[in-house]
């Protein structure tokens, strides 16, 4: 998919005895392939043409597994290769924090604001739309993707219906190129139905915790059940590592869910996310960021062309 080059060694110097013919064949020319590098090939997959635009789903109905982490940090490392289109949704109708830990706070405004003013923004178009749009983004700090925030407001929830929530993701459709949409832990909820339905690419998070893995195994049941099978089938689940010191349970749960779903990816553990606070992608280690474009080069891989 993304071919190697090659490079020749120099031929070996002239010996100092007979002189070939002029009509003699040359020296042997020898090549050698260069050993691929991954991270050359994941930045590739990354910066290549996505034909439409996709929706990456990060769901686990338990809650501290990442979910948000994991949005964040997927919008961020595409951001970083990319330099534009992407944007992180915090869909999560229980107050979700997306919009806390990520993005500049320049405004105060959510979903809630947007919804309010969703048709005339859908109405625009060109450079006007998004400028209108822009008015109820917040942006990561370098700038490489944006956000947008959930409502505080539980209440607010019963307004994200069905055909709500899928103006909106095309709306945002017409404006980036990846989605990552934080879906909160209501299985139940339209909006997450909706989310899971509209998908491109499910993305299961988990931690090395059986109670959480037995979550995301019973989600995946639930999709199956509900028709949704090749999602499940072609989904990538993220094994996250809580503490330094990684338990030998991932393990057995990366084993388990590679059965299950087309790809698993384990990202370490970093200082840097330990506080709870902003999510600064430049903060990050230099393993840790190696981790996660893997991540989302596995996540992209399908699309890119």
């Amino acid at each position: 998919m993304h071919p190697n080059g090659t490079r020749p060694f120099e031929a070996p110097p002239r010996s100092a005895g007979p002189q070939r013919r002029p009509d003699a064949p040359g020296p042997r020319l020898e090549y050698q392939q260069r050993p691929a590098d991954p991270t050359e090939q994941m930045v590739n997959v990354l910066r290549q043409e996505i034909p439409t635009p996709k929706v990456l789903a990060f769901a686990n109905p338990k809650g501290g597994v990442h979910k948000t982490t994991a949005t964040v940090l997927t919008a961020a490392t595409i951001g970083a290769v990319r330099g534009k289109g992407v944007i992180a949704w915090d869909d999560n109708e229980l107050r979700g924090t997306l919009g806390l830990r990520a993005g500049s706070a320049r405004h105060a405004r959510t979903i809630r604001h947007l919804i309010a003013d969703l048709v005339r923004v859908e109405n625009a178009a060109g450079y006007d739309l998004y400028d209108m749009l822009d008015d109820y983004l917040r942006h990561a700090s370098d700038g490489s993707y944006d956000v947008l925030a959930g409502e505080e407001n539980p209440r607010f929830a019963q307004r994200l219906d069905p055909h709500t929530v899928r103006r909106v993701l095309e709306l945002l459709r017409r404006t980036h190129d990846v989605i990552c949409v934080d879906t909160g832990n209501n299985v139940e909820s339209p909006n997450w139905q909706t989310v899971l339905q509209t998908a491109d690419q499910l993305v299961v998070t988990s931690v090395p915790r059986e109670d959480a893995a037995f979550t995301a195994d019973w989600m995946l049941d639930l999709l199956d059940e509900a028709g949704m099978e090749e999602l499940v089938a072609n989904a990538v689940t993220l094994l996250s590592c809580p503490t330094p010191n990684p338990t030998p349970l991932i393990d057995d749960l990366a084993g388990h869910f590679r059965s299950r779903t087309r790809a698993v990816v384990v990202v370490p553990y970093d200082p840097a996310l330990e506080s709870g606070s902003n999510i600064e992608y430049p903060m990050l280690g230099p393993a840790t960021k190696r981790a996660w474009l893997r991540a989302a080069a596995v996540m992209m891989d399908p699309y890119a062309r």
